[in-house]
């Protein structure tokens, strides 16, 4: 009877014990799988640049984003919070500094550190809708230094759309193709929309384990109606291993904007070519060979204009990558040449080319 008793009691003691482990490896779990549901990442970088032949007073850099400074000069400080559920989600993407200020020139005080902001909610598993404010899906580069090989951008990359905010869906046609349609603001205005006016946005895809291309398109009247008629762009970014050190990148852009009234449409294209190769596991060696051309004045202080307001600028950059844990140094050469002149040398006269040199930190986490 005794016997019977206690074993009774172990039994019950068992139960007990092996109930809150239960419990305690199931509260572990949902502890672990909420935190995991949240992420945190981003970036800080900072950059070097010098001219050879001309001034070093920020009186002559190349007309693109981002790392037109002279001497030691700051990039950005990026923050990246999200939450990730099994359908829905959010994005909170900060930034601080001057290359930041830049990304988002178009927002006022409020918002002038909110380079992403937006939820979404994966209604099938082919079906993702987007809602709030987006870094733009035109073009090869992006406004984090994370996410380009070259530390200067492009032309293409810098009077190209930045950012949009509006609703977008995805979808994934199978496991290799996919698209997408979107109504959005006026280009880069994020924060709201000053105008009565809306562009659709566009984007078939392609990619494959070595590779992937993207077809993407804008159309829509960017501005107060009026002051100008609609704008269209075409743009086309592709990327593939073509062995196991060696990878190439291209990009090629057409944007026209039409007038209100008689005229000729302005705009500019261009095509770049990205090649870059893996000479060791901690070093990658590439090149951005770019040639952009503006026509009808369509910018006006990016590159030098003839008298019926056409310019064209091919630039050459040439990056080394090296890292060393998280963080990444990138040393650069970089050449452009005008069609008109546009730089000015080291006695302050009109030239057509500018040569210069640049080092980027970056530390990302």
């Amino acid at each position: 009877m005794k016997t019977k008793t206690v074993t009774n009691l172990f039994k019950k003691v068992c139960l007990v014990a092996l109930a809150l482990v239960s419990f305690t490896t199931i509260a572990q779990e949902e502890e672990k799988k909420w935190f995991d549901n949240f992420s945190l990442s981003g970036s800080v970088d900072g950059y070097f640049r010098y001219n050879f032949g001309s001034q070093n007073d920020n009186s002559s850099a190349p007309a693109t984003s981002f790392a037109n400074e002279s001497g030691f000069a700051l990039g950005m400080a990026n923050v990246i919070a999200g939450y990730e559920g099994e359908k829905v989600g959010f994005v909170a993407d900060l930034v601080f500094g001057q290359r930041g200020e830049d990304a988002v020139f178009n927002s006022t005080d409020s918002a002038q550190i909110v380079n992403q902001l937006y939820a979404y909610w994966n209604v099938t598993e082919k079906f993702k809708l987007t809602f709030g404010n987006f870094n733009t899906f035109l073009g090869y580069e992006v406004i984090s230094p994370t996410g380009n090989f070259n530390y200067s951008t492009s032309y293409m990359f810098s009077y190209g759309p930045f950012s949009h905010t509006g609703l977008k869906a995805d979808f994934a046609i199978s496991d290799k193709w996919s698209a997408m349609l979107a109504v959005m603001n006026p280009t880069d205005y994020t924060e709201n929309n000053p105008f009565d006016t809306y562009i659709v946005g566009a984007q078939v895809g392609y990619a494959v384990d070595n590779g992937s291309a993207y077809l993407n398109f804008r159309y829509g009247n960017e501005g107060e109606p009026g002051a100008v008629g609609p704008t269209f762009q075409a743009d086309l970014t592709t990327g593939w291993d073509l062995a196991e050190k060696f990878y190439l990148g291209v990009n090629a852009t057409y944007l026209s904007t039409e007038p209100q009234e008689d005229g000729d449409a302005s705009g500019f294209y261009g095509v770049a070519l990205y090649p870059q190769f893996k000479a060791t596991e901690k070093f990658t060696l590439g090149l951005r060979g770019e040639y952009f051309s503006v026509y009808n004045n369509g910018l006006i202080d990016v590159v030098g204009l003839d008298a019926e307001g056409d310019g064209d600028v091919i630039a050459a950059t040439l990056t080394g990558s090296y890292d060393v844990g998280n963080l990444t140094f990138k040393p650069e050469l970089r050449l452009d040449s005008t069609s008109e002149d546009f730089f000015t040398d080291n006695d302050g006269d009109a030239t057509k080319s500018l040569s210069s040199f640049v080092l980027g930190a970056i530390y990302k986490f």
